[in-house]
């Protein structure tokens, strides 16, 4: 468990990849310690799921619209059964507060995502040199990692 004490190989592998594909195993508690010791490590981390992402670059960035849910029976009127768009702000807008610091997303259930959704994650990478990514692509009997490139690269 040297690994999880320091957390250095992985600061070392995700500052060299700016993007990883993680697999741990399925009895969790490994995506906190890691978040602990790059928060220790000075990053500023946010975790949420990648289930219902949509357009990575978007909804993680961007000032975007969605529209609410279809309730059955509505008039027909102005917006009829569509509803209004309502702007929300992008769901990763807090790392982006403060300037200084490394930004750390970790994105659980990768496994969901296309190979189109995980090349725009890559790109979102390499255009902000602060923001790095972890996204947890599977189960594994031990806590592995992998450029997210060489994954892609590999698996598609």
């Amino acid at each position: 468990m040297p690994l999880l004490l320091t957390g250095k190989k992985f600061h070392n592998d995700l500052n060299k990849n700016k993007c990883l594909a993680m697999f741990a195993p399925l009895e969790g508690g490994y995506e906190t310690r890691l978040l602990r010791r790059m928060r220790a490590k000075g990053f500023k981390t946010y975790i949420t799921s990648a289930r219902g992402l949509g357009d990575p670059e978007v909804f993680l960035l961007k000032l975007h619209g969605i529209r609410p849910p279809h309730l059955g029976h509505q008039s027909i009127g102005r917006n009829g059964a569509l509803g209004e768009v309502q702007q929300v702000i992008p769901q990763a807008s807090e790392l982006f507060n403060e300037n200084d610091k490394d930004k750390l997303l970790w994105l659980l259930e990768g496994q969901v995502l296309s190979q189109s959704e995980l090349e725009s994650l890559i790109k979102i990478c390499t255009s902000d040199n602060k923001l790095k990514i972890v996204v947890e692509m599977g189960g594994s009997r031990k806590l592995e990692w992998k450029s997210l490139n060489d994954y892609i690269l590999n698996e598609f």
